[in-house]
């Protein structure tokens, strides 16, 4: 019955609170400690920890198809497709590398997770060019510790119905200014098997692409238009060639 599936996904969705939540609590003054003292091994070993005990625990298996040679001596900009909370986890499990979100400041806000998530990544008001400015200052003092940087360029979460929305130009903008290479990765099932709608979605697989590398060393602000273009088609193309993908 349907009113039974709903209250399950209630639920399911309560346990996702909780098991995100605990590891959190738990962990919060190691996570500090190693974002005061800058021991981004330790810190990156969290985040991966977090994002691969939530997924087991929310009944999620990973499927990762990566096509991208990713040395870990060097610093990146990661892209993906935005669809749900998972693309985070999916994230931190399988790139095993230091790097730090752009991410909405409204995030801050959260308590206990704001404060960590606030000293670990990059803040931006979105709806502020000062804040929007700000964010490629900062990005030069995380690149310079080693760590790659993942945006996610729809610009948040976009209506279900697009496959994938336009792409704004600050990753791209970034990736040049910086000669940083882009590693572009596409969610395939994240938005059908746990969607924002809550009573939609189930554990499962979820598979990942991690394309190949995008190089910007020879780029100017010149081929701006061009670089995002060609990120967007790539990516858009994976979707459309995956039929479960587009089943939502």
């Amino acid at each position: 019955m349907k009113w039974v599936k709903n209250i399950l996904r209630l639920l399911w969705r309560a346990w996702f609170v909780l098991i995100a939540g605990l590891p959190i609590i738990i962990l919060s003054p190691l996570v500090y400690l190693a974002i005061v003292f800058d021991r981004q091994k330790c810190f990156t070993w969290m985040k991966h920890f977090w994002g691969s005990w939530v997924l087991f625990w929310m009944g999620f298996r990973i499927k990762v198809d990566q096509q991208a040679q990713i040395d870990p001596s060097k610093s990146y900009i990661i892209i993906g497709n935005h669809t749900s909370v998972m693309d985070i986890m999916v994230l931190l499990k399988v790139i095993y590398l230091p790097f730090v979100f752009v991410g909405k400041v409204e995030l801050s806000k959260i308590p206990i997770f704001g404060y960590l998530y606030k000293k670990s990544n990059i803040m931006v008001n979105r709806k502020s060019p000062k804040s929007r400015k700000e964010v490629y200052d900062q990005v030069v003092d995380f690149v310079k510790k080693g760590n790659s940087v993942a945006v996610y360029p729809e610009g948040g979460v976009p209506d279900p119905k697009f496959l994938l929305a336009p792409f704004k130009n600050g990753a791209f903008r970034m990736a040049i200014e910086h000669k940083l290479p882009i590693i572009p990765m596409v969610y395939l099932d994240n938005k059908r098997k746990y969607p924002y709608n809550v009573f939609q979605g189930s554990p499962g697989k979820l598979r990942v692409k991690i394309l190949p590398l995008i190089k910007t060393d020879q780029l100017t602000l010149k081929d701006l238009d061009d670089l995002r273009n060609y990120a967007y088609n790539l990516m858009y193309a994976e979707l459309m060639n995956d039929q479960i993908s587009q089943d939502f």
